[in-house]
């Protein structure tokens, strides 16, 4: 087994840090996506926060960010020691699959034998240290040849996640944690995701996978080998002058497909599939309703406030009230409310409709007010 510092040396962690986060709209736009803002409570932004997670683990010099051109400016404000060979811009996005693939492309080309560990950009993780050491778990599974999803042991049964079906342990000298994964169900019913909580070997898929980059390609290849005949001419004119054009001719033609569905699923099929169980606590702050919880440590009698000049007058409501704006709003009597107010647009709902926010925006687009999205 490879010792820790011989792991590290052909580390790297990548952050994938995309999307608009269309269900906590209006706080999150397109121009200021969630992982932009702070939303833990921290100080910092969500991308801050997973940046200072992962730089123990293999220092600063080894992160990769892949973000849109429009938000380059705001990521590298955010990230000082962001070097520049290591930021990774798309002309447009293109899911997962060629986010993290084009990432791992690169560094394969670089570094070849490297291992690559992707964490999304906007998630909210406490005990970075008990995670750390699930990482270094995931390290060591994806050096013996196996794609190793971290997987979050559930605490509620919840319908807002896709499971991991953990099956035997693995057997790898250094991860005495991981485990054979056979299918990735998708998000469930209640009913159904109480009988997963019950049984103790479905974890909610959190979207953190680790693997050697050369493993993960191959895998890419296996299920769309025009999708990795892109990734590799773009990876190839990466580090060269040509770059700017190779990117114009190509990205926009990739296929747009989460890497679910053309690493995961083909692989535990296969049974190239691992996962780590993470102990840690996680919540991907997806909808307004996730933010409420985070702030009043599921007391549903408390009201969530954020914004650093709010100006919240509140009798007998609970909630969450997000201000960007100096209004007063005051609240009387009012249960799990949502208000979002913002210099040009105000959200009044609810944490039992905080999904259906994204239908919202949805409709938004197609009226013509994509001036406010």
């Amino acid at each position: 087994m490879p010792n820790d510092n011989d792991l590290l040396d052909r580390y790297y962690s990548v952050i994938p840090a995309g999307g608009i986060g269309s269900r906590l709209w209006p706080l999150s736009r397109a121009d200021a996506p969630k992982f932009l803002h702070d939303l833990s409570g921290s100080g910092q932004s969500l991308l801050r926060d997973t940046w200072d997670r992962l730089a123990p683990l293999a220092g600063e010099q080894r992160i990769m960010v892949v973000t849109g051109r429009a938000h380059r400016a705001a990521v590298e404000k955010q990230l000082p020691a962001l070097q520049d060979a290591n930021v990774v811009l798309e002309s447009e996005p293109r899911e997962s699959t060629a986010a993290i693939g084009l990432a791992a492309a690169i560094l394969e080309r670089r570094q070849p034998g490297v291992i690559v560990g992707s964490f999304a950009a906007d998630h909210v993780i406490g005990e970075p240290e008990r995670f750390r050491q699930t990482v270094r778990q995931a390290m060591v599974t994806a050096d013996a040849g196996f794609i190793t999803t971290i997987g979050i042991m559930p605490t509620e049964p919840s319908i807002g996640f896709g499971y991991i079906h953990a099956v035997k342990p693995l057997g790898v000298e250094g991860a005495p944690d991981a485990c054979f994964v056979d299918t990735f169900v998708e998000k469930p019913d209640l009913p159904t995701a109480e009988k997963y909580l019950a049984a103790g070997n479905y974890m909610w898929n959190a979207g953190m996978f680790i693997s050697r980059a050369d493993v993960l390609l191959e895998q890419i290849g296996r299920s769309r080998p025009e999708l990795l005949a892109g990734l590799l001419e773009l990876a190839e004119a990466w580090d060269t002058p040509r770059r700017g054009a190779v990117v114009d001719q190509v990205w926009p033609d990739l296929e747009k497909i989460a890497i679910d569905y053309t690493v995961a699923e083909p692989s535990a099929l296969e049974g190239k599939l691992a996962v780590v169980p993470g102990t840690f606590s996680w919540d991907d702050v997806g909808d307004f309703a996730s933010i409420a919880k985070l702030h009043s440590g599921g007391r549903k009698s408390e009201l969530a406030i954020l914004g650093k000049n709010a100006r919240i007058l509140s009798d007998s409501s609970s909630g969450v009230v997000v201000s960007h704006s100096n209004r007063v709003i005051s609240l009387i009597g009012v249960e799990d409310i949502v208000v979002v107010d913002t210099p040009d647009a105000l959200l009044v709902t609810t944490s039992a409709h905080a999904q259906r926010v994204k239908a919202v925006v949805d409709a938004l687009r197609l009226s013509g007010s994509g001036d406010v999205l």
